[in-house]
């Protein structure tokens, strides 16, 4: 069966059961209860409770659940309650960002629905949109929004604006024509479609399809196929949980062991181990990456960017590529005037003297010969003809003045045949005709040419050279057209065939051009290693030159449209992607194969855009990043991020973020792991010596809440720095525990040990058990807050300017400081927290045993930086 847009008016009112004065109420009832509402079916929107819920899905997570049940059950109340009271406030915590987001969201939606005016029993009436049904015949005027799609009946001039579906930024001329053979959907002129803006004229439509069932439903339906994709830190922690939990359980296996070994009953060996495994699992590792995620987030929305998703903060910063829509996006979305041409030269519009009598002539001109509207701010008409407007704004010359002092008085409007418009004017007493249009259709109707010098003759020589400037303006993806005039004589009425013997007067070329920053952000993504790649619906010469002039495009070979990757295999589409760095004419479907193709060669895709085109593609990609103010509600919702300012540039500061971010998780848990991995290598070394434990389960307990959280929450504060612009994307798949990153953790774990160590046997000979427990505690602790200091960069920090820049840091460490100086000296929490009370000598021990393990770190940081710069 044909398609709508292959059918004749006839065909299509016949088999929608329609006709050209519209349907009757009787009819519209019946087709709603066939068809249902002119609406877009909602996806079921999670409760508080399920995303609650959700947070505990983690793999770590889970092995802490277990832990603090195995826990309780042998009595250790208070491992129990440090894990669950930790892993809940994780799970509030990502809860409240989850839902503080989606509220920032709908406020960015729009209260009210679009209306429609409709022919129904007869008359024309206004009604909410959502009441359309199939066979109605809606009324459409320059300034009105297309509620459904349609097939046009009537059309006086029309053009519309697709660019949210199709991505072309270009008004589209609509025609009544049958179109024979099959086309993309950009191309069918004959068609309107529901999202898009009428820019020009006016016509009627019969409604063909509505709700789920237009081309926006059918995007929306893709969303549902198509899955969300896990960020590198979320894979990164499921994988860095499974193989932590591995290495502990390895390491209490060993000690459950050597006590049995030594005599113990088992289920006190079994508690021990598995007190030990509550001890070293870093339970606060989840809130303490959400916390930091957390204030990632207001970080950017301060920068104008609201994140949905928190791990879209990290993800952003492991993108290699990213995948980004031309229109709106990397471009202004607003057709503006780039270049003049007259007199026979070509005048760049920042470069206009309207105080030359040719170029004022031809601005006026372009004012005048125009039906568009710029009143305090507010666009009405086609895009290129307010960007005339516009650009005698620019100027100081107002279309209000221009058009006061030489009135219309007649018109021949644009249509699509002709590919012209013309207007009548009284100027200087005598009545003009200004012909604006396609430049080739113009000069075959033009006999002379205005200059200076006066009017002449226009020789084939000069034609030639009119049609190679045309010629070297669309190559640049500028659209062009020509202005010409003629004198008319009074009372006479215009006709088609005025629009002949005309005088050239000139050319003016506009496009819409890149944003400011696009080109610096480019730049910046490319230095960060990062592959930027346009996906547009636009045609391929406009695409490729905007592409040139922000630096993404070298060679038009780099360019294809979406018809050469239609047949081509998932396979060759692998093959072809790393080539190809501008993708025009493509449909939603090519978008998400894209996509789907760079992550099939492990890239971690971005995916930018405003359309409902955009939406499946930005739900595809790792990260999908939508714009606020001007893109649709569709893509924001299939968005991980959305821009409150449709930036580009934005991005490149979420990718700093994103960088910085992961440094300080990453810090953060170095900062965690050695801390612990300190604790177990003394309990261990205290073992196989036949020593008693050095640590009780309060003092444990104590360094959960007190030595792990607050440093660690102050490392993920670490004041961001660019130079992480100029490392190269981490891979998708490297795992957190490195080969370098393990022997980091082991060695400054060794040195936090060996410290705590000391301390233990200097009181455990001074005064027995009691003493050496409260020293190896005190070590412990502050060696850990010490510690902070270490984890601070890969360099060495002691001494220098970067060792204080962090203010979360220097407040947690005294913090830290004050409380265990309080357990050590307040004779009134010994009982409490199971210690001796301290002199001032003692209390000086642990403070240096403690603050020494900072230096010997510091040293091996030193003696590593040299050892990597001589390597090179």
């Amino acid at each position: 069966m044909k398609e709508i847009y292959q059918q004749t008016v006839e065909e299509v009112l016949e088999q929608v059961g329609s006709k050209e004065l519209g349907i009757t109420s009787e009819q519209a009832k019946k087709s709603r209860e066939k068809c249902g509402w002119n609406e877009l079916a909602e996806g079921r929107k999670k409760s508080i409770v399920q995303i609650f819920f959700e947070q505990y899905k983690d793999f770590l997570v889970l092995i802490l659940i277990a832990s603090a049940v195995i826990s309780g059950m042998f009595g250790d109340i208070e491992s129990a309650a440090v894990i669950v009271t930790v892993i809940t406030v994780n799970a509030i915590l990502g809860t409240i960002q989850t839902v503080k987001a989606e509220q920032s969201l709908q406020s960015l939606k729009k209260l009210s629905g679009p209306e429609a005016k409709v022919l129904r029993d007869g008359a024309v009436i206004q009604l909410p949109a959502r009441e359309l049904v199939v066979g109605d015949v809606i009324l459409l005027e320059a300034g009105d929004m297309v509620p459904a799609d349609g097939r046009l009946i009537d059309n006086a001039s029309l053009k519309v604006d697709e660019s949210a579906l199709t991505g072309e930024s270009l008004a589209v001329e609509k025609s009544m024509d049958t179109i024979l053979e099959e086309v993309p959907l950009g191309d069918r002129t004959n068609m309107l479609f529901s999202g898009s803006f009428v820019t020009y004229g006016r016509g009627k439509a019969v409604v063909t399809k509505i709700g789920m069932q237009t081309e926006v439903g059918k995007i929306a339906g893709l969303l549902k196929s198509t899955s969300e994709k896990q960020t590198p830190l979320q894979m990164s922690l499921e994988k860095f949980g499974k193989n932590l939990s591995i290495l502990i359980v390895i390491f209490c296996g060993i000690l459950f062991a050597i006590s049995v070994f030594r005599g113990e009953e088992i289920s006190s060996a079994f508690m021990f181990a598995v007190a030990l495994a509550v001890a070293a699992i870093p339970e606060a590792l989840s809130s303490i990456v959400t916390i930091v995620l957390s204030f990632g987030t207001q970080r950017m929305a301060k920068e104008h960017a609201i994140i949905r998703k928190l791990q879209a903060v990290e993800g952003l910063g492991s993108v290699s590529i990213i995948c980004s829509d031309k229109t709106g996006t990397l471009t202004q979305n607003k057709m503006t005037v780039e270049d003049y041409y007259i007199d026979g030269k070509r005048i760049s519009a920042g470069e206009i003297d309207i105080a030359d009598l040719a170029q004022r002539r031809l601005l006026d001109d372009s004012i005048l010969c125009n039906d568009s509207t710029n009143e305090n701010g507010v666009e009405i008409g086609d895009p290129t003809e307010t960007a005339l407007i516009n650009l005698g704004s620019r100027y100081g010359v107002e279309a209000v003045s221009v058009r006061g002092l030489a009135p219309r008085i007649g018109e021949l409007p644009f249509d699509s045949e002709r590919k012209m418009m013309s207007t009548l004017h009284q100027i200087d007493g005598e009545n003009r005709m200004i012909v604006k249009g396609a430049v080739d259709r113009l000069l075959e109707r033009t006999e002379r040419i205005w200059t200076k010098a006066g009017v002449r003759e226009l020789t084939e020589e000069e034609k030639e050279k009119i049609r190679q400037q045309n010629q070297e303006f669309s190559m640049e993806g500028l659209r062009v057209l020509a202005f010409t005039y003629r004198e008319i004589p009074d009372q006479h009425k215009l006709t088609i065939e005025d629009e002949n013997h005309l005088v050239f007067l000139g050319l003016i070329a506009m496009m819409d051009p890149p944003r400011e920053e696009s080109k610096a952000a480019v730049e910046e993504c490319i230095k960060a290693g990062i592959r930027p790649v346009m996906i547009t619906g636009d045609h391929k010469i406009t695409a490729a030159a905007i592409a040139k002039r922000i630096g993404i495009l070298h060679d038009l070979s780099e360019a294809c449209e979406g018809a050469e990757i239609e047949n081509m295999s998932d396979e060759q589409l692998r093959e072809f992607v790393p080539n190809i760095s501008v993708y025009a004419r493509v449909s939603p479907e090519h978008k998400i194969r894209i996509v789907r193709a760079w992550q099939e060669k492990g890239m971690i895709v971005a995916m930018t855009g405003d359309g409902v085109n955009d939406a499946p593609a930005l739900k595809q990609a790792n990260i999908g990043v939508a714009m606020g103010v001007t893109g649709t509600e569709v893509a924001k919702d299939a968005a991980a991020m959305v821009l409150t300012d449709d930036n580009f540039a934005t991005i490149v500061k979420a990718v700093q973020n994103g960088r910085n971010l992961y440094r300080n998780i990453k810090a953060a848990i170095q900062f965690l792991l050695s801390g612990n991995f300190g604790a177990i290598l003394a309990v261990l070394c205290a073992s196989l010596a036949g020593l008693p434990v050095p640590f009780a389960p309060v003092h444990l307990l104590f360094i959960n809440l007190l030595t792990d959280s607050l440093p660690a929450i102050a490392l993920g504060m670490e004041p961001h720095n660019r130079e992480v612009m100029n490392e190269k994307p981490r891979s998708a798949d490297e795992s957190i525990l490195t080969k370098d990153f393990l022997g980091k953790v082991g060695l400054e774990g060794l040195v936090i040990g060996a410290m705590t160590m000391i301390g233990f046997l200097t009181g455990y000979h001074q005064n027995g058990v009691l003493l050496g427990s409260t020293y190896a505690f005190g070590v412990l602790c502050l060696a850990r807050l010490f510690h902070g200091f270490n984890c601070k960069s890969e360099h060495p920090v002691l001494f220098t300017k970067r060792c204080f820049n962090n203010k979360w840091l220097q407040g947690a460490f005294l913090l830290g400081a004050a409380f265990i100086t309080a357990v050590l000296m307040i004779p009134e929490l010994h009982i409490i927290f199971k210690v001796e009370t301290l002199n001032w000598i003692q209390l000086g021990l642990v403070y240096l045993y403690a603050f020494v393990s900072l230096p010997i770190i510091q040293f091996f940081k030193w003696v590593r930086v040299k050892l990597r710069k001589n390597g090179e």
